[in-house]
């Protein structure tokens, strides 16, 4: 990214934390080991980034080698990062994924007292200074811990910008009371499995009805390889198949959705169109090891970008 974009307001800030990834086929045995960046904040981010909108991360890093790496990643994506704040006193989260020869996965976290887990209110006011279009929070980051949760408390109910809410539920996290979120949120993305936790529905017409008397605004609801769902001009939900091929890694296929689909509405594209290209680009994602890489390059993406903000649809 250039300083002048990273000057500039950015379209989206993704708040959250981002941590090194070990990865390996058998984690007992193996000598060698992938490494990668990963956070479904800063995956949201790098979408948006590759189709050409200013996307800045918000989080903090240890002042170690991990935390450098994250740094370097998300530039290398072109995400700003001058949210990015280094804490001395602890250190950058990691974890490790076994990938079996039969496509299990296990992951083993190492986050406890990590510096993004030590996040608080106080970082809010330089988000809120960046002035972003979108803030886009998770259940991931309200479930690190209290200070954790009241920043995205607090962000999601002082921004003038649109609040996006993706519950993101882990079951190794504890689960956050996001219930209160929702009169702030403008857009909220969501799985049918966290449909249940959050709203007690997973019938695409009852989830939205559901949110909508819970007080959100916009709902995306997606199905994993049955698609989504989006709202029609009536408010009611549209389904949109999967457009996956192959299926190599599911890992970061919802974040590349979210992504798509915001990048798509702040550049004027209608539900319908950014739920295309939200499951273009995860269909991409899916394909390929790793949250990124299967991302198209900056001119493929923002081609794709451009079609289904000026085609006419029915969403």
């Amino acid at each position: 990214m250039t300083p002048s974009r990273q000057a500039a307001a950015p379209d989206v800030v993704g708040v959250g934390e981002a941590m090194v990834l070990m990865q390996a086929a058998d984690l007992s045995a193996d000598d060698r080991f992938e490494v990668h960046v990963a956070g479904a904040e800063l995956n949201v981010c790098a979408a948006v980034a590759r189709l050409g909108l200013a996307a800045g991360f918000a989080s903090r890093i240890g002042a170690d080698p991990h935390g450098e790496r994250v740094r370097r990643a998300a530039e290398a994506l072109g995400v700003g990062t001058s949210l990015l704040n280094t804490d001395p006193a602890r250190r950058t989260g990691v974890f490790f994924k076994e990938i079996r020869a039969d496509g299990a996965r296990r992951v083993h976290y190492y986050r406890d007292g990590s510096a993004a887990s030590a996040m608080d209110a106080s970082d809010a006011a330089a988000i809120l200074a960046a002035a972003p279009r979108a803030i886009v929070v998770s259940g991931i980051t309200a479930a690190l811990g209290d200070g954790p949760a009241e920043l995205v408390g607090t962000l999601c109910r002082a921004s003038g910008a649109l609040v996006v809410l993706d519950p993101n539920l882990r079951p190794a996290l504890p689960a956050p009371d996001l219930l209160p979120l929702l009169p702030h949120t403008g857009l909220l993305v969501l799985g049918q499995d966290e449909s249940a936790a959050l709203l007690g529905e997973t019938d695409p017409g009852r989830v939205f009805a559901a949110a909508a008397e819970a007080g959100a605004g916009e709902v995306v609801l997606k199905g994993g390889p049955d698609g989504v769902w989006f709202a029609g001009p009536d408010g009611r939900p549209r389904h949109l198949p999967s457009a996956a091929r192959a299926v190599r890694d599911p890992v970061g296929a919802g974040d590349a959705f979210l992504g798509g689909y915001l990048a798509a509405r702040l550049s004027g594209g209608s539900p319908e169109g950014a739920a295309t290209l939200g499951t273009l680009l995860a269909a991409r994602v899916v394909e390929v090891p790793g949250d990124t890489a299967g991302l198209p390059p900056a001119a493929e993406a923002r081609a794709l970008l451009a079609r289904p903000v000026t085609a006419p649809g029915t969403g």
